[in-house]
């Protein structure tokens, strides 16, 4: 049997509502699309809050406001990744080739790709926030600005943890990808 032939057969009613059931996805993608709502809602909020109080405010306090704004943008852009790149690779193809604002990392994007992408976003969000700490207590101490040094000890743990499963899920993939391209050889 050909491969048109196989394309073009009909499905099963179990297999047709197997591939369907992808489209169970579709609310949660639409409400991450209302959480990146709520994050440009908070971003503006918080930049409001910086112009207002610029002048009242030292420069490590604008630092950490600054800090906290990029947060949210990282945030943003992690569920820009997860809402397009889960979308286009779990639910249905957004047929966005050729279009000029398609971003370029979608254009090769699949589970693994995506999984090494959201890795290396969570490690930047997180060495923003571990940045903010080590800032916070520089400039306020441990006891004023509310962290403790066990604290400190256990989001720096975190964030290494994050790196080390990062750099194995990169290994992982890269094992895969050479492993599949020994047998297309």
């Amino acid at each position: 049997m050909s491969h048109q032939q196989t394309a073009t057969a009909p499905l099963s009613p179990l297999s047709r509502l197997i591939f369907a059931s992808r489209w169970l996805q579709l609310p949660l993608y639409l409400g991450l699309i209302v959480a990146q709502g709520v994050y440009v809602f908070l971003f503006m909020k918080e930049l409001w809050h910086l112009i207002a109080h610029a002048v009242e405010l030292n420069e490590q306090q604008i630092m950490l406001m600054v800090l906290g704004l990029i947060d949210v943008v990282m945030i943003s852009n992690l569920l820009v990744m997860v809402i397009v790149g889960g979308y286009e690779t779990f639910v249905s193809r957004l047929r966005l080739h050729g279009h000029p604002d398609q971003p370029e990392w979608l254009s090769h994007v699949n589970a693994s790709v995506l999984k090494v992408k959201l890795a290396m976003a969570i490690i930047g969000i997180s060495s923003i926030h571990l940045l903010k700490t080590f800032i916070a207590i520089g400039s306020l101490g441990t006891e004023a600005s509310g962290y403790t040094m066990q604290g400190v000890m256990w989001q720096t743990i975190i964030h290494c943890v994050f790196i080390l499963s990062a750099i194995g899920i990169a290994w992982t993939d890269r094992l895969m990808n050479a492993t599949v391209g020994k047998r297309e050889h």
